[in-house]
C-alpha cells in the first residue's frame, strides 16, 4: 500500500499541531511525526487520500495561524525501508523488550518479542501501543480469552500469549497487516492465535474474557456496540487510539449507553489508552 506524505508547517506552533493532527486523523491519516517546534508531518493511505478535502481543511480553516502545505507519495517499497532505518528497540515497564530481527534480545526482562513490523502499525514506538502493552502488563491474562481488534503487527495479541491468554484471535481490516501478524506469531512461536483479515462484522460469535481496540476514535465509537456483545458479563475492555481532549468523553459517553463501566486511563502526550469492564 503506498502512502501520501502531507507536511504542514505553521506560522507558530503551540496548541496547533495538536489541533491539526485530530482533524487530520479524521480524514484518515494513521499516524503523525512531528519535527522542530511548527513542523508536522502526516501520513495516510493513498487510497483513502482525498487532496480536495486536505486542502479545504488547511486552506480554509478558521484558526489564527498560517498553515503551508505540501504532499509527496511514499511507496510501499520506500515506506518499509524508512521504518527499518528508523526502528529502535522499546523497552515497556522494564519488563517488556520489543525489537526487530536484527537486534539481539534483552537479558533480565520478563517478555521479549521480536517484529518486524514492514507497513503494519503496531511497533510500541507510538504512545497508544506502548500504553496499551503497559496495560497489559498489569493484567492477569493466564487462561483468559481475548479478541485484538485492529491488531496491526499483533504486538499486543502476542504479549497476552505469552502472559498466557488462550484461545487469542486477533482481527485486521488491512490485508498487509493480517499477513505481517502471521509472520510475527512465527518468529514468536505462537500458535494459539487465530487471525482474521476484516472488522468488527467478522469477530466470531463467541464471547471473551478480554477486548482490546487499538484503532482511531471514530472506528471505536462505531464499534462499540460489537466490542460489547463480544464481552462476557465482568470482562474487560481496554480501547486506545484517540486523544484525552476531546476524544475522551465521547468515548465515555458512548460506552456508558452500553452499561461498560469506566475504571481507568493512561495518559502519554495526550494520547489515551482507557479500561472499560461491563457489568
Amino acid at each position: 500500500m503506498d502512502y501520501i506524505e502531507i507536511k504542514l508547517t505553521f506560522s507558530e506552533s503551540d496548541p496547533w499541531k495538536e489541533i491539526f493532527i485530530t482533524l487530520l486523523n479524521e480524514e484518515g491519516c494513521d499516524s503523525f511525526m512531528e519535527e522542530e517546534d511548527n513542523l508536522l508531518f502526516a501520513y495516510i493511505p493513498q487510497n483513502k487520500f482525498n487532496e480536495k478535502k486536505i486542502l479545504d481543511l488547511v486552506q480554509h480553516h478558521s484558526f489564527d495561524v498560517k498553515c503551508y502545505i505540501s504532499f509527496s507519495k511514499i511507496e510501499t517499497q520506500d515506506w518499509n525501508a524508512m521504518w527499518e532505518s528508523n526502528y529502535a528497540p522499546v523497552l515497556i515497564a522494564n519488563k517488556c523488550f520489543i525489537h526487530a530481527p536484527f537486534h539481539a534480545p534483552m537479558n533480565d526482562v520478563a517478555y521479549n518479542i521480536m517484529i518486524e513490523p514492514k507497513m503494519s502499525f503496531g511497533t510500541a514506538h507510538h504512545e497508544t501501543t506502548s500504553l496499551m502493552l503497559e496495560y497489559l502488563l498489569e493484567e492477569e491474562l493466564q487462561g483468559k480469552s481475548l479478541l485484538d481488534m485492529g491488531s496491526g503487527t499483533g504486538i499486543l495479541a502476542i504479549l497476552a500469549n505469552k502472559k498466557g491468554a488462550n484461545p487469542i484471535t486477533a482481527i485486521d481490516n488491512d490485508d498487509w497487516a493480517y499477513r505481517n501478524n502471521i509472520e510475527n506469531n512465527e518468529r514468536n512461536h505462537v500458535e494459539n492465535m487465530q487471525v482474521i483479515h476484516g472488522n468488527a462484522q467478522n469477530i466470531p460469535d463467541i464471547q471473551y474474557d478480554i477486548v482490546l481496540a487499538n484503532i482511531n476514535r471514530n472506528i471505536l465509537l462505531d464499534d462499540i456496540p460489537a466490542y460489547y456483545a463480544a464481552l462476557q458479563k465482568s470482562s474487560a475492555l481496554f480501547l486506545s487510539g484517540f486523544y484525552k481532549n476531546p476524544d475522551l468523553t465521547l468515548i465515555k459517553e458512548k460506552c456508558l449507553q452500553y452499561n461498560l463501566h469506566f475504571v481507568s486511563y493512561k495518559e502519554k502526550n495526550n494520547w489515551v489508552a482507557t479500561k472499560f469492564e461491563k457489568m
